[in-house]
């Protein structure tokens, strides 16, 4: 990654990577898939593939700003039903990044997470949500887990759009508020971090998009701390509402740029 291409850019481009970066920070403590927003206002501004690269350590502070504000709501039984099929699907992803171009990995992840949020707005409305994750104790509950755990793994990968792909499967289980936020930030922490060595790895990351990086960093913090007060005043039902909104504009944004 050439650094020159990095910080020549305009004042407009990176006024759009700041604002993607306080709400990737919004993100990860208030409505997660918000995120998807964000990964497409990096993949405009900069080259696909690259913009993964940049992308990860930002929302890697933003899992570190979550998990200290909401590490007592994690639910461990469902992260570790989900860990061993997100390491099948990150292994996955990486095969993928190898040949597939920026237009091939803009489109798969913007289909995928369309068909993500039309199916789960359908499961939502043919049986309610429950009020605590027990669903994932059933033998259906884990064949979910397994599924939603290997195209999480993959879609973070490739695109750093796990978001969406995780958040309808906390949504489906029946996570409240607390419970989705606290249960993600763990796993996003723990997926992102791991995610590190396949990225440099590809070239993906390297010293000069840290150097980008460490300019955008500063408006994560902002970012959290609207999402830790907005929080509060959301309702659960506009909570979900949201959550699948902002997973179907990041969806449809991928697949027309």
């Amino acid at each position: 990654m050439n650094i020159m291409n990095l910080w020549h850019l305009g004042g407009w481009e990176f006024a759009a990577l700041a604002f993607a970066a306080l709400l990737v920070g919004f993100s990860k403590t208030a409505v997660s898939g918000a995120n998807t927003v964000s990964l497409a206002i990096f993949a405009a501004v900069l080259p696909a593939k690259a913009s993964t690269g940049v992308l990860l350590p930002i929302l890697i502070a933003g899992d570190v700003l979550a998990v200290l504000i909401y590490r007592r709501h994690a639910h461990w039984p469902t992260l570790w039903r989900l860990f061993p099929a997100v390491a099948a699907g990150v292994v996955a992803g990486t095969v993928f990044l190898t040949w597939a171009d920026d237009g091939v990995v803009r489109s798969s992840i913007g289909a995928i997470l369309l068909l993500m949020a039309g199916v789960t707005v359908w499961r939502r409305r043919t049986a309610g949500a429950g009020e605590e994750p027990e669903e994932v104790t059933t033998r259906a509950g884990r064949a979910k887990a397994r599924s939603y755990g290997v195209l999480g793994g993959f879609t973070t990968m490739v695109a750093n759009a796990g978001g969406p792909v995780m958040s309808l499967y906390l949504l489906s289980a029946g996570f409240r508020k607390l419970g989705f936020l606290g249960t993600s930030a763990f796993f996003f922490l723990i997926v992102n971090t791991s995610k590190l060595p396949f990225s440099a790895g590809l070239g993906l990351i390297d010293a000069d998009s840290l150097l980008l990086d460490a300019a955008l960093v500063l408006f994560v913090v902002p970012g959290a701390l609207l999402g830790r007060w907005a929080v509060n005043r959301i309702n659960q039902r506009l909570f979900e509402r949201v959550v699948i909104a902002a997973t179907v504009v990041g969806g449809v944004q991928l697949l027309v740029s």
